[in-house]
């Protein structure tokens, strides 16, 4: 895959660590001549030190034959131009960060796959990790749904119970879905008739934000 990364601040730099360790061809752009720089000493890579909203600079970077480009820049507006010119050289992917909610219509109306707002992203996963620390990758969906992972002690009252039992005694809340058991390092898709086990590691879904009963019931 041909990659282009817009942007090598904290979220650009992660994606390329991760597009470099994935093995995939990485083309950047940094309009910072000291980031550009640090990144090109760090991989062996194409880095261009230019403005990322300029036509030349996505075709130097080899837009045209791209499979992907992400734009990661903290200003909207030149968030916005990147995926414009992108459309235009014909990049058939375009994913971008989202600073300001309040735009992010407008970005998906131009075809891009947005993140909303990362600042508040992880605002909220620290605040919920400091709240409930037994839970594990929580995730906040947009509508305020939650994803999250969570090891089931011995002294929840789930233990010995399969997921539809546990269902119709009301343990597990409407609106809440058991997704997948982890269990002795297998993945398996939860069904009614999974028996849940002390050690097991569910992964939920709620609706809502998690209920706080919901986490009593888990962690016993």
């Amino acid at each position: 895959m041909y990659l282009i990364v817009v942007g090598a601040g904290g979220i650009g730099s992660a994606i390329i660590e991760l597009a470099v360790r994935d093995r995939h061809n990485v083309a950047v752009i940094e309009r910072n001549p000291e980031k550009a720089q640090a990144i090109a000493r760090r991989y062996d890579i194409l880095v261009i030190q230019a403005d990322a909203a300029s036509v030349d600079a996505l075709r130097e970077a080899g837009a045209e034959r791209a499979d992907a480009l992400i734009t990661t820049t903290s200003d909207d507006a030149t968030n916005l131009m990147v995926i414009a010119a992108a459309q235009d050289l014909g990049v058939p992917t375009i994913v971008s960060v989202v600073n300001n909610r309040a735009h992010t219509e407008l970005f998906r109306r131009l075809g891009a796959h947005v993140m909303e707002n990362p600042d508040v992203i992880v605002a909220e996963y620290l605040y919920h990790a400091a709240l409930h620390p037994k839970l594990r990758d929580l995730v906040t969906l947009p509508g305020g749904a939650q994803l999250f992972r969570i090891t089931v002690p011995p002294s929840s009252p789930l233990v010995g119970r399969s997921l539809r039992d546990a269902g119709e005694e009301g343990l597990i809340p409407e609106g809440v879905l058991v997704a997948a058991v982890e269990r002795d390092g297998e993945l398996e898709i939860a069904k009614g008739s999974t028996v849940i086990r002390a050690g097991d590691v569910l992964t939920i879904f709620s609706k809502e934000h998690t209920p706080e009963r919901l986490i009593s019931i888990l962690t016993g």
